[in-house]
Order: C-alpha cells, then structure tokens, then sequence
C-alpha cells in the first residue's frame, strides 16, 4: 500500500506508540485521525501536523463515542483505509497478595479498554475499510494493526490483567485475518517489549540522560542493543506493516531480543 493520500485512524493517537505513528503516516502523505482523550496533547499535534490531521476525544471501550467519530472521519476523509490501535492502559497487583485478591474491577478496566477496546475500534473500522474500493489487482482495501506486548507471552508477577488483555490481541489476531480476508483487510499485531514511552518514563515524551540511568536496570536485560526501544521505530514497523500487502496474520515481535523475568 503506498500511505500517501490514504486515510488512517490511530488510537491513543495523542502520546507515546500512537504519537509517532501519527507523525509518520502524515510525514508520508497520509490524513490521519487522532483517537485519545487527551484534548490538550491530540489538539496539539493535529494543530502541528496541519489540516490533514484531525483529534477526536474518543473512548475506546464505547461503541458510541468510536461511532460517532468514525462517522466524522469518514464525513472529512470520505473514506478509510487503515486503523492502528495503540490505545491501552496498565496496572499492577498480584493475584492475591498483602491488600487481598485483585480487586475485579480493576481487572476489568484494563481487559476493557486493552481488549474490548481494541476489538471496538477494529470491527467499527473494518466495516468503513469494506467500503472502500480496492487500490491492487489483488483486491486489498485496507490494514489493521494491534498492540500487544510481550506481557502476551511473559507477563511478570502482578501483571495477570495487563498480560491477559495483551494476549487477547495476540490470540484474536489470526481469527480477525481470517474473517477479514475476504474483504481484502489485513490484520496485523505488534508486540512491543521496553519502549521509551512516556508511561515508562514518567509522563516525559523525550529520553534524558537523567532517565536512561534510572532506566538502566531495565535496559540491561535487554538481549541487544542494550537500550530501550524508541516510539519512532515501532511506527517504523507500523509503516512497514502498512506497506508491505503479503504480512498478513502475524504478531511481530520488537523487544531486542528480551526475555522478560518474573519480577
């Protein structure tokens, strides 16, 4: 798929992940919709990216307001092409532990918004996808990708929703490939390890030698490089995903070859 003059969606569109692959996909041509409900960092980058960018205060876990603002992007845009779903939340408590069990809404806040919310956004965007008229010979009209984590596959000790949430997009990954195909929508998953986001680095949206110190210890399990990875080369992957028509179906690791312990 060539981005430019395509149309996207990208959840938690306004920070970290989700920011960078804004950048790039309107670096190379694309229109681009914000999904966040940080009005104050979503206004900005579409203000700073211009008038192919727009924000949306979006819930993802809402079928409502992910409508509603569908609906807008399709009215501006007129048509959809891709939807890149970064959006997602953590939290951390064992199982059961000093404070008691985990508290269940908790656990359910998280599978909501990581899980429900993902599989919200990527089924309301396939049906506007659909709509599209195939760019190839080959009948494609668009691509979806997730956000998972390497929690997915070794989720550490209190992590039982956030790595339950991620291997819920890792799991329905294929079947949404396979239910897609016919449409000629790709669906992707991304499989992030220690990202330099601002969840891990505080609230900061750029490294500083102060934060790469105190994230030293984290960086050290990292196989090579021995650093943590940057939101500009998951977009990068995200770009590639996006541009490359044969991957298809697949939960791409990027983590440096970490293998996380459980603590």
């Amino acid at each position: 798929m060539d981005i430019s003059g395509k149309s996207a969606i990208v959840t938690g569109g306004a920070s970290g992940l989700g920011r960078a692959t804004v950048m790039l996909l309107a670096g190379k041509g694309a229109k681009v919709a914000i999904f966040d409900m940080n009005d104050e960092k979503g206004n900005a980058l579409a203000a700073e990216l211009g008038d192919n960018v727009r924000f949306y205060n979006v819930n993802v876990s809402s079928e409502e307001s992910v409508q509603s603002a569908i609906n807008d992007v399709i009215e501006a845009f007129g048509e959809l092409h891709i939807c890149c779903n970064f959006a997602g939340i953590g939290n951390a408590a064992r199982t059961y532990g000093k404070k008691g069990p985990f508290p269940l809404d908790e656990f359910n806040k998280v599978l909501q918004v990581n899980l429900v919310g993902t599989f919200n956004v990527t089924r309301l965007a396939a049906e506007q996808i659909a709509k599209t008229e195939p760019y190839n010979e080959d009948g494609a009209r668009g691509v979806i990708i997730n956000t998972a984590s390497v929690a997915a596959y070794e989720g550490q000790i209190g992590q039982a929703a956030y790595s339950a949430s991620k291997g819920g997009v890792v799991g329905m990954t294929l079947p949404i490939a396979r239910d897609l195909a016919v449409l000629g929508i790709r669906c992707n998953t991304i499989v992030p390890g220690l990202i330099a986001t601002p969840l891990m680095m505080g609230g900061f949206e750029e490294m500083t030698p102060e934060i790469a110190e105190f994230l030293k210890p984290l960086s050290s399990q990292v196989l090579f490089p021995k650093r943590l990875g940057r939101s500009d080369e998951i977009a990068h992957l995200a770009g590639s995903i996006i541009e490359n028509d044969y991957i298809n179906g697949e939960c791409i690791r990027m983590d440096g070859g970490i293998r996380m312990q459980p603590k």
